[in-house]
């Protein structure tokens, strides 16, 4: 059996974990994480091994980054930056409660949780965060390090660029584009596309304000946002 570390030991971190166990596709080592409180601890009963730059000295395991929340969902972007480490080196993480298509793709180091749905032809990038509940249908394109909070609904040939993050409970219209490190808040209804970028709310989706930091200095500091990316390949 492979064998994976997680980075990170927050929610997420300890959520995938759990998909890790009910999928019994990986033995899982533990988590790295940059606290050193917690460094020797045990998070759910996984140990927690030390910082995530100790990704390099376990070459044989697979690795899979699990950060990031509404404060800052530019987190899973720079830390893959941060450590560098070859595609290969990420495992695809699908809860066994999943439904994907034959039809559908996922990328290296995204993480589906339990009770997702990808009904038909949906390109998944890497390292996206597809947490419990969320429906992507027909079509839907997602790209790298976008994340998509529990009970997402995406209607047919949506798009969500680069590291975008979609709230908890939001609608997204077909055919709708969500600009590369936008934010979509919890509950709301898109109608229309979205610029990169920016923070838009209610029902139907109105802009509030440009996004944190963090977001926007991604999307500054790339060139290709607007650009097909290369997705990954079928879930294995």
């Amino acid at each position: 059996m492979n064998e994976l570390v997680i980075v990170g030991a927050g929610g997420f971190a300890r959520e995938t974990a759990q998909a890790v166990a009910a999928a019994g596709e990986f033995k899982l080592l533990g988590h790295l994480d940059d606290n050193p409180a917690l460094h020797g601890t045990e998070v759910d009963g996984a140990p927690v091994l030390g910082g995530c730059d100790l990704v390099h000295e376990l070459p044989a395991a697979h690795v899979v980054i699990c950060v990031g929340n509404p404060a800052d969902y530019a987190a899973r972007a720079r830390l893959a930056d941060r450590l560098a480490l070859p595609r290969e080196r990420y495992a695809t993480v699908v809860h066994p409660t999943a439904a994907v298509s034959a039809t559908s793709h996922v990328g290296p180091g995204s993480v589906l949780l339990a009770h997702c749905v990808l009904t038909a032809a949906v390109r998944v990038g890497a390292h996206v965060a597809v947490m419990p509940h969320v429906v992507l249908t027909h079509d839907d394109v997602v790209d790298d390090y976008a994340t998509l909070a529990s009970g997402v609904r995406l209607g047919g040939s949506a798009r969500l660029e680069r590291g975008a993050y979609v709230g908890s409970g939001a609608l997204i219209r077909e055919g709708t584009t969500i600009g590369a490190w936008s934010l979509i808040g919890m509950g709301s209804a898109v109608l229309g596309d979205v610029p990169p970028g920016e923070v838009w709310v209610g029902s139907p989706a109105r802009r509030l304000r440009a996004a944190d930091a963090p977001a926007l200095d991604q999307l500054a500091a790339r060139t290709d946002d607007f650009a097909p990316h290369a997705l990954g390949g079928p879930v294995t």
